[in-house]
């Protein structure tokens, strides 16, 4: 049995002083002439740099503390995990994954409204204050394998639901098509994608073309995260506004903003200081680097796997607005919930917590 330390926050003041000073001497360039559209510009990052040399990380870090907190040594990883339980011993175990660019503390406000819930919120290795898995690669089996151990092994839960988006999406999937016995059920906001054999189907054709047209457009952060890992986190390792730009540029075009939307809208989405939170994480534990290996060790490649048969509710995100009701139907044989979102992006419950909180609370006590 793996053993469970309590665990809180409390990052170094010459490392913040540090961070301070390195703001401060930033250079910014200014828009370039006939650019392709971007998710940041030159006035918004100046800004997001001034305010994050004023940012209050005592009074951020109080509120993550405030969340109970644990590490444990699983599959060769120091894994850091939020866990705090319901006042109700019976209450359900939901299990609430993140992707990237974001971290455990982005799920947070959506966990806080399921008081009624055992909720669990990992950070997965190598993001945040877990440390990366020692000797096996980052795919979705042994993300799939540390997730359910956690829950069952560590935490105790014989049952559990689960969710997961962006890179926790297909494990998601994997973990209710593979542990059936343990997975009460399943919340999906990126529904399940499948292999390129089920994307061949005829009424899925034309969504996935067009994911892959916006891919060509978008997609050159995941192909240089995917083959320039190392060269492109030497930088963002080392330049804070850097690694801003970076950062929320995703959190910008991924957001449920409206097509060509100012990147400062995304803050009517995800507040400014829950950007400089997922920053400033990123920063204290210099983790961008191993963030990437999702990308070249193949957790965010659909790999073939059962149909899952375990209830199951998918909320379609504004982004995948288009997501063939035909697929999610083939692979949630049980598909309890099939609801296209009005509002909600990328970052689903992090972006609309109390109306994701309301549906998964439905669905969990449906189940």
């Amino acid at each position: 049995m793996s053993v469970i330390q309590p665990y809180r926050i409390d990052v170094d003041d010459a490392v913040l002083t540090d961070l301070r000073a390195r703001l401060a001497a930033t250079r910014l360039l200014p828009d370039s002439p006939r650019r392709p559209p971007s998710g940041m510009t030159s006035s918004y990052l100046a800004d997001l740099v001034e305010s994050w040399i004023a940012f209050d990380w005592r009074k951020r870090e109080r509120w993550l503390n405030r969340h109970p907190q644990f590490l444990v040594d699983l599959h060769g990883s120091r894994m850091h995990v939020v866990h705090r339980r319901s006042e109700n011993p019976g209450a359900p175990a939901l299990l609430i994954m993140h992707g990237w660019p974001h971290t455990f503390a982005m799920q947070l406000d959506f966990a806080d409204l399921l008081d009624d819930v055992h909720v669990v919120v990992p950070s997965f290795p190598g993001f945040g204050f877990s440390t990366p898995y020692a000797d096996a690669p980052m795919t979705e089996d042994q993300l799939a394998r540390s997730m359910q151990a956690l829950m069952t092994d560590v935490l105790g839960y014989e049952r559990y639901f689960t969710y997961g988006e962006d890179v926790s999406a297909n494990i998601n999937d994997l973990l209710a098509a593979t542990y059936p016995r343990s997975v009460r059920g399943v919340i999906a906001t990126h529904a399940h994608f499948g292999t390129a054999r089920e994307r061949a189907d005829p009424e899925v054709t034309a969504f996935f073309a067009r994911l892959a047209a916006d891919h060509t457009a978008n997609g050159a952060y995941g192909h240089v995260q995917a083959t320039r890992p190392d060269t492109l986190a030497a930088p963002l390792n080392d330049s804070p506004a850097g690694l801003l730009a970076w950062l929320v540029e995703k959190f910008a075009e991924w957001s449920d903003t409206g097509p060509d939307a100012d990147p400062r809208a995304v803050e009517t989405r995800i507040g400014r200081d829950r950007l400089l939170t997922e920053a400033t994480l990123y920063w204290v534990t210099q983790s961008i680097g191993t963030s990437f290996r999702p990308y070249y060790e193949g957790a965010d490649q659909p790999a073939p796997m059962p149909p899952a048969d375990v209830p199951a509710a998918v909320f379609i995100q504004r982004h995948e607005h288009d997501y063939p009701e035909v697929l999610a139907r083939r692979f949630y044989r049980d598909l309890r919930v099939f609801e296209r979102l009005d509002e909600g992006g990328h970052f689903t419950v992090a972006e609309i917590p109390d109306a994701m909180a309301a549906r998964v609370r439905a669905f969990l006590a449906s189940v």
